[in-house]
């Protein structure tokens, strides 16, 4: 059927739109980039926009050898690489039996559940829980608070009790448990959602901040989110470069140290999500269309 004119005009419009909103968020990265493979006169001209002026990789090489970058990298794959696997296996084993209608108790545990989305002890009672646990300086108290989100366990409990009633009939005639049908066919069956919660979860720890500046006392165990920031906000994590020498022979500049440290903490975020994105677009869609 060919598209009537108001249509084209609405296609149009809404094609402007999301690339204008595209542009907004892939510029500012690309400027980012090019500044930290910019030279030092280039940067502090101004000269740089959407392409890097006088290619230069010295801002990467004195960013890994003279500050903590390859320690706080570290750190962000220990926390999220832990940290998700824990959320995610949490959220299943919350998830499933409540899927149940069966389960003793279902209703009163899915409200106790969804009442934490509405009301949480705060931050003094949260520090204080995890002082008297002994998890102070540690990444369990990094893990712990954020095991399970209650958003995404209902996604996932939504997603098991759409599974058909016949294909758990079936696999209990064949002698299958509990454990043999939540492990061979519900969790096979549920890859799409799994990878997309598995996304959220990740981006989430890697981006944690707030709750290691709160927890975690010890500079050696931050990640990259709070590195950069105080790189950012702050000249004296500069100083850990070599010498003020070595900035001066390499021709870099504080702006371009800056934008190759925010390039480290993205970049893995966007290598991992093409791996994913054949289940992210499905994913998301649960709940919305059936089928």
């Amino acid at each position: 059927m060919k598209p009537s004119l108001g249509e084209k005009v609405f296609l149009s419009f809404n094609a402007l739109l999301l690339t204008l909103a595209a542009l907004s968020c892939l510029l500012p990265i690309v400027h980012v980039a090019s500044l930290s493979l910019s030279d030092q006169h280039s940067i502090l001209s101004g000269a740089v926009n959407i392409l890097p002026r006088g290619l230069n990789l010295d801002s990467y090489k004195l960013l890994i050898e003279g500050t903590r970058i390859l320690r706080s990298l570290w750190n962000s794959v220990l926390i999220t690489g832990v940290g998700t696997a824990l959320s995610m296996l949490f959220t299943i084993m919350a998830a499933y039996p409540l899927s149940k209608r069966y389960m003793f108790g279902r209703r009163f545990f899915t409200l106790a559940i969804v009442f934490t989305m509405l009301f949480s002890g705060g931050l003094i009672p949260s520090f204080l829980v995890i002082k008297s646990l002994g998890l102070l300086d540690t990444y369990g108290a990094i893990w712990l608070p954020s095991l399970v989100s209650t958003f995404y366990m209902l996604i996932m409990r939504t997603f098991f009790e759409g599974l058909p009633a016949e294909m758990e009939e079936a696999a209990r005639i064949d002698g299958s448990g509990e454990w043999g049908y939540l492990m061979k066919i519900a969790l096979p069956l549920s890859l799409p959602m799994l990878a997309t919660i598995s996304l959220f979860y990740g981006v989430s720890y890697w981006n944690s901040f707030f709750s290691l500046l709160i927890f975690i006392q010890s500079s050696e165990k931050y990640n990259l989110a709070v590195l950069v920031q105080q790189m950012v906000q702050s000249q004296s994590l500069l100083q850990e470069v070599n010498n003020s020498q070595s900035l001066e022979q390499a021709t870099v500049t504080p702006e371009g140290i800056k934008a190759a440290a925010i390039m480290v903490m993205i970049v893995p975020m966007l290598l991992v999500y093409p791996f994913l994105q054949k289940y992210f677009v499905k994913g998301a869609m649960i709940g919305a269309i059936k089928g």
